[in-house]
């Protein structure tokens, strides 16, 4: 199989753009966020998500996060990064707030979560945060030292991250990212973005 692939399998907004930030500046190969695999994934085309694994090191964001077991019997020697936030309803919030800043058209909320928007869903967000968590941990039960779980709002850094690849600590602070400020959104995404979630909200009413 070639180079050993190192995945991030954290939800999106548990720190994962600081993620990719990282392993790139460690020197790694780095494969983000792909709109045409989602797709694949959608489709059960794994064979292609395969074939575009083979030309990276290491990975994060959408898909890998929902193919966990195929991940696993494909590249058995890998190494799985699970990022997280210091809780489910901070990640709740967070992802609330990526909703309304985000191409109205072009996110996969609504395949992955069941709602094209986290608000007047919170509780079903929640479930899905903490069960993912949960099938994570127990993929790799007696299998340790293929995984780690990192928080950075719990202070993981370099150490735990350069430890856990086997690679030295880099001489700069460790790359926190913040995406979620909604003052760097498109007006015209704000907008259609609160259309549709007010839309969304009167629906869950009538209910």
């Amino acid at each position: 199989m070639g180079t050993q692939k190192i995945f991030g399998v954290g939800l999106n907004k548990t720190g994962t753009t600081s993620l990719k930030l990282a392993l790139e500046a460690l020197g790694y190969r780095h494969l983000g966020r792909k709109p045409r695999l989602f797709k694949f994934w959608k489709q059960g085309k794994f064979d292609e998500i395969f074939e575009w694994i083979e030309d990276y090191q290491s990975f994060e964001d959408w898909p890998w996060p929902l193919m966990v077991p195929e991940l696993l019997e494909r590249y058995p020697d890998a190494l799985f990064i699970l990022t997280r936030r210091g809780n489910g309803t901070k990640w709740v919030e967070s992802l609330k707030r990526h909703s309304e800043k985000t191409n109205p058209d072009q996110n996969p909320r609504l395949h992955i979560f069941g709602h094209p928007y986290p608000h007047g869903f919170e509780e079903e967000h929640l479930s899905f945060y903490e069960a993912h968590l949960k099938k994570v941990r127990a993929a790799f039960q007696g299998r340790r030292s293929q995984f780690i779980e990192l928080c950075w709002e719990e202070g993981d850094g370099w150490e735990e991250l350069c430890g856990f690849l086997g690679k030295k600590v880099p001489k700069r602070d460790f790359p926190h990212a913040n995406q979620s400020r909604l003052a760097d959104a498109d007006p015209e995404f704000l907008y259609e973005n609160q259309r549709r979630i007010q839309k969304q909200l009167k629906n869950l009413k009538e209910i």
